[in-house]
Order: C-alpha cells, then sequence, then structure tokens
C-alpha cells in the first residue's frame, strides 16, 4: 500500500513515526541521534517502533536536536520537520532587533538588581 491508499497520514502518525520522520528530514541515522541523546540504538529503534516512548527531558532533547516544535513532536500539530514557511529578511532583522532590545532591558534589570543587592547587604 502507498500512502496515497490511506495507510499513512499525519492523522494517523504517532509518536514513533513523528520521531522517525524528523530524524530523517534532519539527515541523521538511528545511530547519530542515539550518540547525541546519549541512549542506546535500541532505545531510539523502540521509541520509532512505538515499543517505548522517551522521558520528557529527551523529548526536549528531540524536539530541539530535529528542529520541531515539542507540540509537533507530540501532538502532530506546530512546527514540524518542514516547519513554517522561509521568512523574509525584513522579519529576521525585527526579530533580531526585539532581541536585542530584551536583552538591553535584561542587562539593566540585572545592574538594578545588583544595586539592591549591595545595598540590603551594607544596610
Amino acid at each position: 500500500m502507498t500512502p496515497e491508499d490511506g495507510w499513512y497520514s499525519e492523522d494517523s502518525a504517532t509518536l514513533g513515526d513523528r520521531i522517525a520522520g524528523a530524524r530523517e528530514a534532519a539527515g541523521l541515522a538511528q545511530k547519530e541521534l542515539a550518540a547525541r541523546l546519549g541512549v542506546k540504538v535500541g532505545t531510539v529503534e523502540r521509541w520509532e517502533d512505538d515499543r517505548a516512548e522517551p522521558r520528557a527531558n529527551k523529548l526536549q532533547m528531540l524536539s530541539g536536536m530535529l528542529g520541531v516544535s515539542l507540540s509537533w513532536m507530540l501532538t502532530g500539530v506546530g512546527d514540524g520537520p518542514d516547519g513554517p514557511g522561509e521568512t523574509d529578511a525584513q522579519d529576521n532583522a525585527a526579530e533580531l532587533a526585539e532581541i536585542r532590545k530584551i536583552r538591553a532591558e535584561m542587562t539593566a534589570t540585572l545592574a538594578r538588581l545588583g544595586r539592591l543587592e549591595k545595598r540590603l547587604r551594607a544596610g
């Protein structure tokens, strides 16, 4: 049977199917993924065959390594291996500017926190 025959669809994909699909999309062999995660190859095989499920910390690591959202990994809804459409340079520039602004605000907040802490220790 083929996917067109209806034996597989995103609606019927399991966690194991999504792990395997994301791993393949990332161009990793099971052995490579296992080494990066610090688990045995058999563990990855069991995850992909739906004979076992990764613990929460490994799921989070998997989603990060494979470039998919944790939501997609668990439910199939969210940013999968194909991800959202490409963003243009303006979107990237705006996001970078926002990151810089947040970083500056955090630096200022940390400085204020340091001053307050120093006053409390002195006082």
